[in-house]
């Protein structure tokens, strides 16, 4: 009888512990396919390619010029007119100098870059409390990264709903069970 009725109560937190994981729901979505179908982000290209353009190139324009510019002064025929403490300054500001344009492209990259995170980040705060609004509004209680998901049924997919709350088309090639 004490077997039985400890077998009773297994059972019955057996079925209970199955009952609550069941309303336990989880979600995934593809955070970085959100933040691409945004339509503030159809517009960084233009952005990052102005800010190359009127911030990065000028730049480059000046160092350029500086380099030159204290190249003549130490190397020039009249470099013996300046005085020999200016010249070896500029012989040090001219190494940095010539670091940079040579590293020129890797500085535009990763200033690029940067700018790029910096102009991303509200797009991507902006997705991120959508998807925690969703979340709450459909009681999920763990939403994923797709990207981390190797396996997930095209149900829990959130990106209609977040897509849905922020008034923006999905692409068909994004919508649940096409990819």
């Amino acid at each position: 009888m004490k077997n039985f009725k400890l077998l009773v109560i297994a059972f019955a937190l057996l079925i209970s512990g199955n009952t609550a994981m069941a309303q336990n729901k989880v979600g995934y979505i593809s955070l970085d396919n959100m933040v691409a179908i945004m339509p503030e982000t159809a517009k960084l290209d233009s952005l990052l390619q102005k800010y190359q353009t009127d911030s990065l190139q000028p730049r480059f324009n000046y160092t350029l010029l500086e380099f030159q510019r204290k190249d003549s002064l130490v190397n020039g025929k009249d470099s013996l007119k300046t005085p020999a403490s200016v010249r070896s300054k500029m012989k040090e500001e001219m190494q940095q100098d010539l670091y940079e344009l040579q590293n020129w492209q890797t500085l535009v990259q990763q200033a690029t870059e940067a700018k790029q995170n910096q102009l991303l980040a509200p797009i991507y705060q902006k997705v991120v409390t959508a998807i925690r609004a969703v979340a709450k509004d459909n009681n999920y209680v763990h939403v994923y990264n797709k990207e981390a998901l190797l396996v997930a049924p095209a149900g829990d997919d959130l990106l209609p709903l977040v897509a849905k709350k922020l008034n923006v088309t999905v692409p068909a090639a994004l919508k649940p069970g096409i990819n």
